[in-house]
């Protein structure tokens, strides 16, 4: 099973930025470095939901959708993550978002959009509270498999 390693701190940082943002769908980036099975997470990247009628586009089987209901990264903010993370020898190894009144469980226009190296980190929020956070990865066939969650000590992470 797949895993991936992050602070307190940084499911701190997940957690207010969706519970901020609610009723809409928060999302960031996450910055980190795989090795083997395990992505270490060093820094999260707050974005700003860029979901419009052109991102719906990706998503044909469901029309008037609204960011309280979907999320996407803008290129510019995807390309910043990458030469952010370029710059400190990190990587994007994922990306996180929330499900406002819904399950922290991925949708399937999540599927339909997802990367299969990243790790995607959905939080729900009810009424304004983040609940259940958990990560998710695609497997070979395209299906989205629970990515264990390694809590660990800051010192344990190197950045």
């Amino acid at each position: 099973m797949q895993s991936i390693a992050l602070s307190d701190s940084h499911l701190l940082s997940i957690r207010s930025h969706a519970a901020n943002t609610y009723p809409e769908e928060c999302c960031g980036l996450l910055l980190g470095q795989v090795t083997g099975d395990v992505k270490t997470l060093v820094e999260v990247l707050p974005t700003k939901n860029a979901w419009s009628t052109e991102a719906e586009d990706h998503c044909p089987e469901q029309k008037v959708l609204t960011k309280q209901r979907r999320y996407a990264i803008s290129p510019e903010d995807m390309l910043k993550g990458m030469k952010d993370g370029r710059d400190r020898n990190l990587e994007i190894i994922g990306i996180y978002h929330s499900h406002p009144d819904c399950a922290a469980v991925p949708s399937e226009c999540d599927r339909t959009l997802a990367w299969p190296q990243y790790s995607y980190i959905i939080v729900s929020v009810r009424q304004g509270c983040s609940e259940d956070l958990r990560s998710w990865t695609l497997d070979s066939d395209s299906n989205f498999q629970a990515e264990e969650i390694l809590t660990v000590e800051p010192t344990q992470i190197q950045k």
